[in-house]
């Protein structure tokens, strides 16, 4: 493996993300600090892009920090079972499906208030009346 060495701009490019994103996880102790430079520019190594780049596809995948943490603690320690990292995935899965029933049941209201236009004046408008606060 070479020995990568990456400014914080060409690390934010290489995993897509913003260099106030790489400083935060820095800060919260998500991305080890890096070693700085002479001129005391921080310098990035491939444990960096490696663990960001985890970081980024958990984050996609909608994994809280706390579950990210999680996880990249666990994946320190290859030999143990992977039940607790089932448990997270499967926690996250049951927050996804409650979101996808939310986002249904929003969807069912809309569709309701949008069948009872009459497509008249904003006066007689159903979707102006269930939005507006009932006096």
């Amino acid at each position: 493996m070479t020995n990568l060495s990456m400014t914080i701009g060409e690390l934010a490019r290489r995993t897509n993300s913003k260099v106030e994103t790489i400083r935060y996880y820095e800060k919260i102790g998500l991305l080890a600090e890096p070693v700085r430079t002479a001129g005391n520019y921080r310098s990035y190594g491939q444990d960096h892009l490696r663990r960001l780049s985890f970081v980024r596809r958990s984050r996609d995948l909608g994994f809280s920090l706390d579950q990210v943490r999680a996880l990249l603690d666990l994946a320190l320690h290859r030999d143990w079972s992977c039940d607790a990292v089932d448990a997270i995935a499967k926690e996250h899965l049951a927050e996804v499906d409650r979101k996808i029933a939310d986002l249904q049941a929003l969807r069912r209201e809309l569709d309701s208030m949008i069948d009872q236009c009459g497509s008249g004046s904003i006066a007689q408008c159903r979707i102006i009346e269930a939005l507006s606060p009932k006096e």
